[in-house]
């Protein structure tokens, strides 16, 4: 083998290794739908925002949900990511604290107030998809 077919192999071996990183980052950190969320267990609540995080790989809306009793329960809500939310409509100035929604989804596995979102219903009535990881439903 010459010096430059040498030189050549190595590089592409490089640029496979650098290629398969690359690929294999986040999926390794990410989770699907079935891992923490039932779709068993259907949620449809109203509250109001406390908090909103624009991050990636997913949207995280906080929302104070009132039972029946007056105690409120602290939910947080995973949704798809910023650049998705933002391409399907979302504004960061659409989801003030206070804000109050209506949202569809499903539960955590475990129980708690935690559920992934596909659905958010405004006070002026618009309803934006919220990018949930659920493959049972379409993405829109």
């Amino acid at each position: 083998m010459s010096i430059a077919q040498g030189i050549r192999a190595a590089a592409v071996h490089g640029a496979a290794l650098l290629a398969a990183a690359l690929v294999t980052s986040p999926a390794a950190a990410h989770h699907s739908f079935s891992a923490e969320f039932d779709n068993e267990r259907p949620v449809l609540l109203t509250g109001k925002v406390t908090d909103m995080r624009w991050s990636n790989p997913h949207a995280w809306i906080y929302l104070a949900v009132e039972g029946p009793d007056g105690s409120v329960v602290n939910w947080s809500l995973e949704m798809g990511g910023a650049n998705g939310l933002i391409r399907r409509g979302w504004r960061r100035e659409d989801l003030p604290a206070g804000t109050v929604l209506k949202v569809e989804g499903w539960q955590a596995r475990n129980g708690s107030p935690t559920a992934n979102i596909s659905t958010v219903t405004l006070e002026d009535g618009r309803t934006l998809f919220a990018g949930t990881s659920n493959p049972a439903v379409p993405q829109r």
